[in-house]
C-alpha cells in the first residue's frame, strides 16, 4: 500500500499532518489485471459457438409404402382417409385407437396431406392422432424429381 515511512509534516500553523497527493495506483492495477484475466478466459468461450456433429438422415431415402403402417390422409377438398380408405371424423380416432392396440410395438402415425390445406387442418388430424395413442408422427412428402440431364438437351 502507499505509506509514507518518514515523519509527518506538521504545518507551522495548524498542528494536523500534512495532505499526501499521490494516487495510490496499486487497487487500480489489482482491479484491472483480474479483469484482464476473465476476459482471457470467456473470450474463447465467446468465439466457440454451436459445435455439434448432425445426424445423418434415413428419411431421404425414398421407402415404398408399406401396407402395415398406419397411414392417415386428408385430401384438397378436406375429407379424411384411413390407409387410403375414406372415413368420416367421427369415426377417425375409435379406427386408429383401434389400430394402435392391434401394433403395440409400433405407435407411428403417417401422415399425408395436400399441401394448399391450411395447418388448422392438418393439426386436429395431429391432434386426433395423438389422442388415440400416436407416440410419433411422420410427415409424408414426395420426393422431388432428379433434374433432367443438361447434354441431352444439348445433343
Amino acid at each position: 500500500m502507499g505509506m509514507s515511512a518518514g515523519p509527518a509534516k506538521k504545518d507551522a500553523s495548524h498542528d494536523q499532518p500534512a495532505l499526501q497527493g499521490d494516487i495510490n495506483v496499486t487497487p487500480l492495477v489489482d482491479v484491472m489485471l483480474v479483469l484482464l484475466i476473465i476476459f482471457m478466459i470467456v473470450t474463447p468461450t465467446l468465439l466457440q459457438g454451436f459445435q455439434a456433429t448432425l445426424p445423418l438422415g434415413d428419411n431421404l431415402l425414398e421407402r415404398p409404402e408399406d401396407e402395415s403402417r398406419v397411414i392417415v390422409g386428408i385430401d384438397v377438398e378436406g375429407n379424411w382417409y384411413f390407409n387410403k380408405k375414406p372415413i368420416t371424423r367421427e369415426a377417425m380416432p375409435n379406427t386408429l385407437a383401434q389400430a394402435f392396440v392391434d401394433r403395440p410395438e409400433d405407435k407411428v402415425l403417417y401422415l399425408k396431406a395436400h399441401n394448399q390445406l391450411p395447418y388448422r387442418d392438418i393439426m386436429t388430424m395431429m391432434d386426433v392422432g395423438r389422442d388415440a395413442g400416436a407416440l410419433v408422427m411422420a410427415a409424408v412428402s414426395e420426393s422431388k424429381s432428379p433434374p433432367a440431364d443438361s447434354e441431352e438437351g444439348e445433343r
